[in-house]
C-alpha cells in the first residue's frame, strides 16, 4: 500500500516584539517580495497605518501597489474584490482582527498568493491558521484558505487592546486540552485517526503557557508565549489537515451559542468556559484547566459578562448538531446530561454564569 504524503504549509516570516510595525517592510522585503497589497480593518488605518505604509514604501525593492479599508467577510462581496486586485501583486497583507484577516486570507487563497497576518489582537488561534470565516448564504461558514507566508505581531499593539481579546485568546489555548482529548476519544471510537505529531504539537502550545511562571497577563513574556502558543495551535491544524487538535466539544458549544445568542461573546471567552465545563466531563486535566483560568483572572473576567448557564444548556443540546460528522464526548447523551449537571452543581461555573 502507498503512503500519502502530506505536504504542510508554515509560516517563512515570524517575528513577534514589541513596537516592531516599522519594520514591516524589511520582514517582507527580507522574504523575497517584491509588490503587496495591503488590506486594513476598519479604523485601523488611522491606528496604525502610516508606520506600515511608511515601512513598505521606504525600501527600494518593494513597492506597495494598493492599500484598501475593507474587512467585508460577505462572500459576495469578497469575491469580485479579490479579482480586481492588481494582477501583478505578490503577496497580500492583512492588518487588523479577525475579518480583515480572514478577508485577506481568502483573497490570498483565491489568487494564489502569500498571506502575510499582522493581527492588533489575538482572541484566537485564527491569525496563525488556514481556517477562515465567511458569511455564505446569509450563514456564518469556516472554509478552508490560505496558511499564513508570514505571521508579524508587535506586542505593545497587543498589550494596547482591551484586556478582554487577551482574555479570549487564553481561553482559546486551553482549550487545546479538551480537543485533544476528544481527538484520541473518536480515534477508540473508529471516527478518526489521530496525527500524533500534530498532537503533540497542540499539547506542548497549551502546556507551554500553563505552566510559565508570570506576575501578570500583560507582560511582554507572557504575551509573546500567548502568541506562539496560538502559532503552534494554526501548525497543529495544517499538520492534521482539519481543526480536530484544536476544536472538539468546547468549540461545539461555542458555535451553538453563536447560533442562539443575539449578541454572542467573543470566541475565546466561550470557548474557555466550555473547555472547563469539558474538561470536568472528561475528568481530564480540570485542575489545570481551573487553576489557569483563576489564575489569570479569565473567571474573574467572565463573571462581569452576564452570561446565563440556560444558553449553556441550550447550547449542550445543539453542539452535537454543528458537526455531526464527529463523535466527540458532547455526542454522547450521557455527556450532554452530565455536562448540564455541572452547570448547575459546580461552584465556579455558577459563579460566574448567571
Amino acid at each position: 500500500m502507498k503512503t500519502a504524503i502530506h505536504r504542510i504549509d508554515i509560516p517563512a516570516i515570524m517575528e513577534v516584539n514589541s513596537n516592531i510595525l516599522e519594520n514591516v517592510g524589511s520582514y517582507v522585503e527580507r522574504a523575497g517580495i517584491s509588490r503587496v497589497i495591503v488590506l486594513f480593518g476598519e479604523g485601523i488605518r488611522e491606528l496604525f497605518g502610516e508606520k506600515i505604509i511608511s515601512s513598505i514604501k521606504n525600501k527600494t525593492a518593494l513597492s506597495l501597489l494598493e492599500t484598501y479599508d475593507f474587512d467585508d467577510i460577505t462572500i459576495e462581496k469578497l469575491i469580485p474584490h479579490a479579482f480586481s486586485i492588481p494582477s501583478k501583486a505578490d503577496a497580500v497583507v492583512g492588518v487588523g482582527g479577525g475579518k480583515v484577516l480572514d478577508t485577506a486570507k481568502y483573497i490570498a487563497f483565491l489568487n494564489n498568493l502569500p498571506f502575510i497576518s499582522i493581527p492588533t489582537s489575538t482572541s484566537n488561534d485564527g491569525f496563525s491558521s488556514s481556517g477562515c470565516s465567511l458569511v455564505i448564504n446569509g450563514k456564518r461558514t469556516s472554509v478552508h484558505a490560505a496558511m499564513p507566508f508570514g505571521i508579524i505581531v508587535d506586542l505593545a499593539v497587543i498589550k494596547n487592546a482591551p484586556v478582554k481579546f487577551i482574555y479570549s485568546g487564553l481561553g482559546d489555548i486551553v482549550s487545546k486540552i479538551s480537543a485533544v482529548f476528544d481527538w484520541y476519544f473518536e480515534e477508540r471510537n473508529n471516527a478518526a485517526r489521530v496525527d500524533d505529531f500534530a498532537a503533540m504539537l497542540a499539547k506542548k502550545s497549551v502546556n507551554s503557557i500553563v505552566r510559565m511562571p508570570y506576575t501578570n497577563i500583560t507582560e511582554q513574556f507572557f504575551l509573546k508565549e500567548m502568541v506562539d502558543s496560538l502559532t503552534m495551535s494554526g501548525i497543529a491544524m495544517e499538520i492534521a489537515g482539519s481543526s480536530s487538535p484544536a476544536s472538539g466539544s468546547e468549540h461545539l458549544i461555542s458555535h451553538a451559542l453563536d447560533k442562539i445568542l443575539d449578541k454572542p461573546q467573543l470566541h475565546g471567552i466561550q470557548v474557555g468556559i466550555a473547555t472547563y465545563l469539558m474538561s470536568l466531563v472528561q475528568q481530564h486535566r480540570f485542575e489545570r484547566v481551573e487553576k489557569f483560568l483563576g489564575d489569570t483572572g479569565f473567571f474573574d473576567h467572565v463573571a462581569t459578562l452576564g452570561m446565563k448557564a440556560e444558553a449553556f444548556e441550550k447550547a449542550i443540546d445543539i453542539a452535537p448538531s454543528i458537526k455531526p460528522n464527529r463523535y466527540t464526548f458532547i455526542h454522547v447523551e450521557a455527556n450532554r446530561n452530565r455536562a448540564k449537571e455541572l452547570l448547575r452543581s459546580n461552584e465556579i461555573l455558577n459563579k460566574i454564569l448567571t
